[in-house]
């Protein structure tokens, strides 16, 4: 009789129900980005030939993981144009102008996730707003779920890749359309450091 009693306590079901809203809200965790160990890399094709490389050098950035209903995950992250770099200050002064991604006028590009789906265990469909050049286009990518996990600071990790293509006509960059591609290929990977 007394067990049966303390299976229907009203202190023991609240408690019970505490615990699992508290365990629902763990699995939603938000990460700031870590610029020193995140990458945004991009090829286009030279002259119909090979490719040419280049990288953003300044990101930033969060994004939320919601493990128990990935669908309420969240991604914001912001580029620097300035912060491009292709090995070559020539070039790289080229692609800062007017001529293509005008940096002075366009300083940030952006993506904030507007739709996210599960595809497998690792891996998400994200679909965003992606802003560049002035210019908002939908765009969806499958993002992976690398890893995550302590580091030797007292930090908790979560690390991200995705690789998808993108046409800059798309975004009014047109010049020199032709010697280079229309296509860009990005690949961009992100660790983040979850908010304490």
């Amino acid at each position: 009789m007394r067990h049966q009693a303390s299976r229907h306590n009203p202190s023991a079901v609240l408690a019970i129900a505490m615990a699992l809203i508290a365990s629902g809200t763990a699995a939603a965790d938000t990460y700031t980005v870590d610029p020193v160990h995140s990458n945004t890399i991009f090829r286009v094709r030279h002259l119909n030939i090979g490719y040419i490389y280049g990288r953003f050098n300044q990101a930033a950035g969060t994004f939320l993981i919601d493990s128990a209903d990935p669908t309420k995950s969240t991604f914001n992250i912001t580029v620097k144009t300035e912060s491009i770099d292709t090995h070559n200050a020539k070039r790289d002064n080229h692609l800062k102008s007017p001529d293509f991604f005008n940096a002075r006028q366009f300083p940030e590009i952006t993506f904030k996730s507007t739709k996210v789906k599960s595809v497998d265990e690792h891996t998400l469909a994200v679909t965003g707003d992606l802003t560049c050049h002035g210019v908002t286009k939908s765009v969806t990518m499958n993002v992976e779920l690398t890893g995550e996990g302590n580091d030797p600071w007292g930090n908790y990790r979560a690390g991200l890749e995705t690789v998808f293509t993108l046409k800059r006509s798309d975004f009014g960059m047109n010049f020199m359309m032709g010697p280079l591609g229309d296509d860009i290929k990005l690949m961009v990977a992100v660790e983040g450091i979850r908010k304490k």
